[in-house]
């Protein structure tokens, strides 16, 4: 089976460079950072189905249902409400402005220091969370296929990275946006054959299966304990506020909708995107019920982060091993391409302000970018290494805790911004910004034994109010102040 997926993974390649190819012709900086503005909105709309799941999620949400059941699902109808608020609050103010990095807003609304704080966090946030993503992906590819060879797990993960840094490095993001289209179908269809598949194994039409997952302990999706994780209101409030923080004010997600060529097309393509990622979210968590109820069938003791790669691979024979491998690489891709130009964009034109400086060539510009775009590939390399020496379980919760921690201060910033009318004390800024997730972190660890409550995803809405209070602490009145809302 390994030569089989070993072969499909060499014609996916090929077929994703033909595509980087077709679409790097004449790409200039421009290109690389928002597409020169000539995105097709429903091709981005598609695009970001792929870059928003993630082999985190591939992986990770069929492996929750056996904890959580399909509360996830309130956390996704959080979501929708999120990008409501991105479409008509956020995107309109990007637009306006005509912003590369999105974090220059904070520069024309704060200061020097608070857009560097901003960036610094956008950065931090994409690097651990991006790298997550990825060493999940990599290390089931590893363990399933290239291991078979005697690959080290330093070799699959080099390999991986500089393939991926390879087709990234010239058109960025007028590249990724197609690409990424190519593997949210695959990814697709690769769910929904999964879920063909289980329900033949288990000889059930799809009805019968949603009749059996209804009636089985993994349907439940509300749960009313206020002290426990999965309340509902907190599913919630916290999908609302991880889809403003993930998405709204993030560059990777960002980055794409900039490429559209005006707000309108933006917001189409966000309202698009925001209903069909519900059902996607759906099927997924249909298939991880399934998954469980198959492995009690036949007796096999496998949870979490595993339950997919085992069944899929192990139990329902070559053709949804296969499937399997193909949906996960198309998971892992738009994971990685993404990040890496966010960040390279993020770093580029925030720190190194290489859209302004007019004593640099385009060639030279050009340059610094690809130096600067490696080395976030390595970085992800060693981070990614890091990980898999300290691996733990459930990767998707740890996922989320990361963002709550350090999304936080980007959303305390933003919401400032945009709905007060005042004017901070720049410099100190960053302390703010500091001592917010550091109290978050210290609450979020002893909260259970404090006060008998479990902070879960709305540990990052306290964490933005914190911020927002602290950045009201050292801020004065100033009616001269224009771009809020």
């Amino acid at each position: 089976m390994q030569i089989i997926i070993f072969t499909c993974f060499v014609i996916y390649t090929i077929v994703i460079f033909l595509v980087t190819w077709l679409t790097t012709r004449k790409a200039n900086n421009e290109s690389f950072y928002i597409g020169n503005r000539q995105s097709p909105w429903f091709v981005v709309a598609y695009g970001m189905i792929g870059a928003s799941l993630s082999g985190v999620t591939f992986m990770s949400v069929p492996g929750w249902v056996d904890t959580r059941a399909f509360s996830y699902m309130l956390t996704v109808f959080g979501y929708f409400l999120g990008y409501l608020v991105i479409s008509f609050l956020l995107m309109p103010a990007y637009y306006k402005l005509k912003l590369t990095s999105i974090y220059q807003y904070l520069e024309l609304r704060f200061g020097f220091w608070t857009h560097k704080t901003g960036s610094f966090f956008f950065l931090l946030s994409r690097t651990l969370g991006a790298s997550l993503r990825i060493f999940l992906v990599i290390l089931v590819l590893h363990e399933f296929v290239f291991s078979y060879w005697g690959f080290r797990f330093e070799l699959t993960v080099v390999m991986f990275l500089f393939l991926i840094l390879a087709y990234t490095l010239k058109g960025g993001v007028k590249t990724i946006i197609w690409t990424d289209t190519l593997q949210t179908t695959f990814m697709l269809a690769s769910l929904i054959i999964s879920v063909i598949l289980i329900c033949k194994a288990m000889d059930m039409s799809f009805g019968e299966m949603f009749t059996t997952i209804k009636n089985s302990r993994y349907s439940q999706v509300i749960f009313t304990d206020n002290t426990s994780r999965l309340c509902w209101w907190k599913q919630i409030l916290g999908g609302m506020f991880i889809t403003i923080s993930m998405t709204g004010l993030d560059q990777e997600m960002m980055q794409k909708n900039l490429s559209c060529k005006n707000i309108k097309s933006a917001q189409k393509n966000m309202f698009s995107f925001s209903i069909i990622i519900i059902f996607v979210n759906f099927l997924f968590l249909f298939l991880g019920a399934a998954l469980y109820l198959y492995a009690a069938a036949n007796n096999i003791d496998v949870k979490g982060d595993e339950l997919f790669a085992s069944i899929a691979i192990n139990h329902l024979g070559v053709g949804a091993g296969v499937i399997f491998i193909i949906g996960l690489i198309s998971a892992l891709y738009p994971s990685a391409d993404g990040a890496l130009t966010s960040l390279t964009t993020s770093f580029s034109v925030d720190f190194l302000n290489l859209e302004k400086r007019t004593d640099f060539t385009e060639k030279k510009k050009t340059h610094i970018r690809y130096v600067v775009h490696s080395g976030f590939a390595l970085l992800f390399i060693a981070i990614i290494i890091f990980y898999e020496q300290h691996r733990s379980a459930n990767l998707i919760d740890i996922l989320f805790r990361i963002a709550s921690i350090t999304y936080g201060p980007l959303l305390g910033l933003f919401v400032f911004g945009l709905i007060m009318k005042r004017k901070i004390q720049d410099k100190l800024a960053p302390i703010v910004c500091v001592l917010s997730p550091v109290i978050c972190f210290i609450l979020s660890q002893n909260s259970l034994k404090w006060f008998n409550y479990s902070f879960d995803f709305e540990l990052l809405l306290l964490n933005g109010l914190l911020t927002f209070v602290g950045l009201l602490f050292i801020s004065k009145k100033n009616n001269s102040v224009s771009l809020h809302v």
